[in-house]
C-alpha cells in the first residue's frame, strides 16, 4: 500500500526543512508530540471511565422465568 522507505523519509524531511525552516521544525515536533500525549491521555481516561461504570452496575436479580416458545405460540388467524 504505502511504504515509507528511507529515501521517501529523507525527501519528506528535506521538504519540511525547506518549507518550515530549521527553527520551526523543533516547535512543530513538540506540538505534535504534545497532541499525541493528550490524545493518549484522553483515550485512557475514557477507558477507565467505561471500566469504572461497568463495575458499578448492579446485578440483575429479579428476572421473570422464560416460558417455552411453543406454549406461547398461537395459531394464525385466517382472513376470509
Amino acid at each position: 500500500m504505502f511504504e515509507l522507505g528511507p529515501e521517501k523519509l529523507l525527501m519528506l524531511l528535506l521538504i519540511c526543512l525547506v518549507i518550515f525552516g530549521g527553527k520551526r521544525i523543533p516547535e512543530i515536533g513538540g506540538a505534535i508530540g504534545k497532541g499525541i500525549r493528550e490524545f493518549k491521555k484522553g483515550v485512557s481516561d475514557i477507558g477507565e471511565s467505561v471500566n469504572r461504570s461497568a463495575t458499578d452496575v448492579a446485578p440483575i436479580t429479579d428476572v421473570a422465568p422464560i416460558t417455552d416458545v411453543a406454549e406461547r405460540r398461537e395459531e394464525p388467524k385466517r382472513l376470509n
